[in-house]
């Protein structure tokens, strides 16, 4: 019986794809004016890895790359964002389990699709489980984290819609589509 495991490809994928990400979420960043939230780019770099590697791999990625970003930044992490990082790139490595991107092939189809289960994964992370979790853990105001989630879930939702889409889109079109090459 062979046992499955975790491939040297991904654990590379989660190292590179963490650090990707703390850097994006560090440097390449837009302040919204709301405290602690901004137009996030590392999002939409994390559908495109977790999409690539897996549910395992994002949820590594999310977890690892957001909490080394609040460690170097504020030198502490806020463990409610932090697995909800996780949590979206759970759920974006299931979205990517039903793409076909490895095949070449990301249609309209694929896009509503990715688009409206992305849209649905953001509501919930960020304008439901997060504020959740800062009420039970750190006692914060609901008033201000329920504001805070819902911009967070919008420019999410926005970001990942437009970048991750194009980089989902350029993905795809660099793999050889199935039935694209034969035989003379």
């Amino acid at each position: 019986m062979k046992k499955e495991g975790i491939s040297v490809k991904t654990i590379v994928a989660i190292g590179i794809g963490a650090a990707v990400f703390v850097i994006l979420g560090r440097f390449v960043v837009i302040p919204t004016g709301f405290p602690n939230t901004n137009i996030e780019t590392a999002y939409a770099f994390l559908a495109l890895i977790s999409a690539i590697f897996g549910p395992l791999a994002g949820l590594l990625i999310g977890l690892i790359g957001h909490a080394i970003k609040d460690f170097t930044m504020y030198g502490s992490a806020w463990w409610s964002w932090v697995i909800c990082s996780g949590i979206i790139g759970l759920i974006y490595g299931w979205i990517g389990r039903r793409l076909n991107i490895e095949g070449g092939k990301f249609n309209v189809k694929d896009i509503v699709f990715f688009n409206a289960t992305q849209i649905v994964a953001n509501i919930l992370c960020w304008a439901v489980i997060a504020p959740i979790l800062d009420i039970v853990i750190y006692s914060e105001p609901a008033n201000k984290v329920f504001t805070q989630g819902i911009i967070s879930a919008s420019l999410n939702i926005i970001s990942v819609g437009i970048i991750g889409t194009l980089l989902l889109k350029g993905y795809a079109a660099t793999k050889v589509k199935k039935g694209s090459l034969y035989k003379e």
